[in-house]
């Protein structure tokens, strides 16, 4: 089952490749993993997406609650969560596939950033499975180049991930 845990750690040099060793140490895939510093310029949100049973995922949560730069842990699995992805995609677009990909553009409520003779660069937000509709919306469309940050995810409501 697809988790998102997120990470609240100390702002260091190494944090992150502990936590990243910790996962490559016992075997565990890291789907997509997205690291910035919060409004507390101390510490660092780290949200990483993984694959995992409930005992393998509560095992995860103990061993990166054990490292000594990570101040908090929550799997969003377990509560409430707003989860979202953001994608720039840069297709063909020549003769009619134009009118196409704005039109998919607009249905995907895309924004169109970049605009050439040849292509389009295109971004779009939200959860995963939108992001992958919208590329399998494209059909016979020419995909040029794809990046994808990996999810984001918040709890709902008014309580927070401080500390």
């Amino acid at each position: 089952m697809r988790h998102i845990i997120s990470i609240l750690m100390e702002n260091e040099s190494g944090a992150l490749s502990r936590v990243a060793g910790l996962f490559s140490a016992r075997g565990y895939n890291i789907e997509s993993l997205s690291v910035a510093p919060t409004n507390d310029a101390t510490l660092s949100r780290l949200t990483l997406v993984t694959h995992g049973d409930d005992q393998i995922i509560e095992q995860i949560i103990k061993q990166l609650n054990k490292l000594i730069d990570v101040v908090k842990v929550q799997d969003m699995h377990e509560a409430p969560h707003i989860e979202r992805e953001l994608m720039l995609i840069k297709l063909q677009a020549v003769g009619p596939n134009r009118e196409e990909v704005y039109r998919l553009a607009e249905i995907f409520r895309g924004q169109i950033i970049d605009v050439n003779d040849t292509s389009y660069i295109i971004q779009v937000t939200g959860p995963g499975h939108k992001l992958d509709a919208f590329i399998e919306a494209l059909g016979a469309i020419p995909v040029i180049e794809v990046v994808r940050s990996g999810a984001l995810g918040i709890s709902r409501g008014a309580r927070g991930m401080s500390i």
